[in-house]
């Protein structure tokens, strides 16, 4: 029996996963070839994120992969920012020699006002400095505002080497191309210019521990004809991809979907209302159908604070974090990686 269908197996009977998750903590490398953990932005629970700390941070806590969401500046290079508006990720705000430089602009189909980054070159980019989004939340973050750069994903790449050579461990690469079809419009193609970064820096075939994301579906399926890198469709619980009006995500989850995703992608980037319930711990019955057509389903997010956990599981991201995993889903994207890698190696039910 393989090592999937074994997990499987023991988590379709209570006693088989009592006895599975015993084994478990004799097994952790093979748990984490099955069920991975992505940094989400880096370890962005505790620092601010899309920062070479964050990521750091991310890869000492033990994550398998670290998620940079990739745009581009005027001058044409990608740079990791979770939306190319980086008024509430950097001080752009308080640069009043920028301050010529904020804009209303159109992207995919909404109305943005703040700056961007497509406006600024990279050595303009860079002498803004970071901080944390959710000051609110998370007040413990905001020591850390005005510390770090805005980093490039050649800069990222070169982090996950040394940490790579540091470690002795394979640590994967995550990318997400955020408004592709925005940003071609901008003369920039996202698509392209990554799959050509990542194959200067040696990343090629589908056993790169690399995965290309995107919640639009046709810059994915033309990344299937540029590359072998394994692919993600992002897919949420309302809207659709900005490049196809009229189609939405619940269409894409229809099993014709699963199959049309299935001829470009390897697998789906769900969120976890798509997975559990909201208001108890119903599976739905996406990751069987997902696992049936040949795609993986990793989940999204997971993260520490009340405000983002179903009821059942509110203060406990732990439970979250096992109803996923009793869902049979392939891996979970982590604010905060470290905890997660925790719930993986000592998964034990939760009373």
């Amino acid at each position: 029996m393989s090592k999937l269908a074994m997990r499987n197996s023991a988590r379709s009977c209570p006693a088989k996963w009592l006895a599975f998750l015993a084994a478990l903590v004799l097994a952790v490398p093979a748990m984490a070839e099955d069920f991975i953990i992505i940094a989400h932005r880096g370890a962005s629970g505790d620092r601010p994120e899309h920062t070479l700390a964050a990521y750091e941070l991310g890869i000492d806590q033990g994550a398998d992969y670290i998620e940079p969401d990739l745009v581009a500046t005027k001058d044409g290079v990608l740079v990791a920012r979770h939306e190319n508006e980086i008024s509430q990720t950097t001080d752009v705000a308080e640069r009043s020699e920028f301050a010529d430089r904020k804009a209303t602009k159109l992207i995919d189909g909404e109305e943005f006002t703040g700056w961007f980054t497509e406006d600024f070159t990279l050595a303009e980019l860079r002498t803004l400095r970071a901080k944390e989004r959710l000051p609110d939340m998370r007040p413990q973050n905001t020591r850390f505002d005005g510390l770090y750069q805005v980093p490039t994903l050649a800069e990222i790449i070169k982090l996950v080497r040394a940490k790579e050579a540091q470690t002795g461990r394979v640590i994967g690469l995550y990318p997400e191309i955020k408004h592709p079809t925005y940003f071609m419009g901008q003369g920039h193609d996202l698509a392209e210019m990554l799959v050509e970064q990542l194959g200067e820096a040696g990343y090629a075939g589908e056993d790169a521990p690399v995965f290309i994301q995107c919640f639009e579906a046709g810059p994915l399926a033309r990344l299937d004809g540029l590359t072998d890198l394994r692919l993600i469709q992002l897919v949420s619980v309302d809207g659709g991809p900005a490049d196809r009006p009229g189609e939405t995500y619940a269409d894409m989850l229809s099993d014709e979907g699963l199959a049309q995703i299935a001829e470009y992608a390897d697998g789906i980037g769900a969120n976890w209302k798509l997975v559990v319930g909201e208001h108890d711990t119903a599976q739905s019955d996406l990751v069987e159908r997902a696992h049936a057509t040949g795609l993986l389903v990793h989940v999204w997010t997971l993260r520490q604070e009340s405000d983002f956990l179903p009821g059942w599981a509110v203060n406990s991201d732990r439970r979250l974090f096992l109803a996923l995993y009793l869902a049979k889903a392939d891996g979970v994207f982590a604010d905060s990686p470290g905890r997660a890698v925790s719930f993986r190696q000592r998964a034990t039910p939760v009373p």
